[in-house]
């Protein structure tokens, strides 16, 4: 499957075989992260270590570590990269999933988030009906590929922390995270959370064949958002 089609039957994976994944799929993961776009003005950088150099374990056989600064931008930056490397991992038959409890035995430093990756036996999901999420026009006025590309994104809590705005040439992702779930996830699972919405945005406009201009990551001081210019498809 595409990354796009992996968007309607992608599932947070938990539970994992007790089986090493090859080394081929590990080399084209890592590829497909370090070869990604980043936000504007932002740098992440990316380990893919096996179980036994991170402090836990969800019983997958390897994790992709993220690294980045302290800041809302970068938290994003972070979502925004992780997201295509899940979307990837499970198009091509793997399982994977965020979790929080997961660090690198060695250099804490700037260490933000990790994705587990291995072999599961978790069934995909067959449509978007399967998954449990707000109603469309709770994220967004308008009905577009982008609007249910973006629906289905995972968030911490399942909190669904965004809200689209569309102009021409734009959308915008920006942070509407509220009441109990954002004073619990505060400033760095939302912003990641923001990060992986606008990656599935990004996809979808890709999809459609519009060609991505730029992604810039932008705060007002009360309001964070990423807005994402594209050139439309001329057809």
């Amino acid at each position: 499957m595409t990354l796009y089609e992996t968007i309607f039957t992608r599932r947070q994976v938990r539970n994992y075989l007790n089986s090493p994944v090859p080394e081929d799929c590990l080399s084209s993961i890592l590829a497909c992260v370090s070869e990604s776009e980043q936000l504007s003005g932002q740098h992440a950088d990316f380990k893919l270590l096996p179980a036994a150099e991170v402090s836990a374990s969800q019983g997958a056989s390897h994790y992709l570590l993220a690294f980045c600064d302290s800041s809302p931008s970068a938290y994003a930056n972070v979502g925004f990269l992780l997201q295509k490397a899940d979307l990837y991992v499970q198009s091509i038959g793997l399982g994977s999933g965020y979790f929080m409890n997961i660090k690198p035995k060695n250099e804490l430093k700037r260490f933000c988030i990790a994705l587990a990756i291995g072999k599961a036996d978790t069934p995909a999901r067959i449509n978007e009906s399967e998954f449990k999420r707000k109603p469309l026009n709770r994220i967004s006025t308008e009905d577009t590929a982008v609007s249910r590309a973006v629906r289905l994104a995972p968030s911490s809590l399942n909190s669904q922390p965004w809200e689209l705005k569309f102009e021409p040439g734009k959308v915008i992702v920006e942070d509407a995270g509220t009441g109990i779930s954002r004073l619990i996830l505060k400033n760095k699972l939302n912003k990641i959370d923001i990060g992986i919405a606008a990656r599935h945005a990004v996809l979808a406009l890709e999809h459609n064949g519009n060609a991505i201009i730029s992604a810039v990551p932008k705060s007002d001081g009360s309001k964070f958002r990423i807005e994402i210019t594209y050139k439309e498809d001329e057809k």
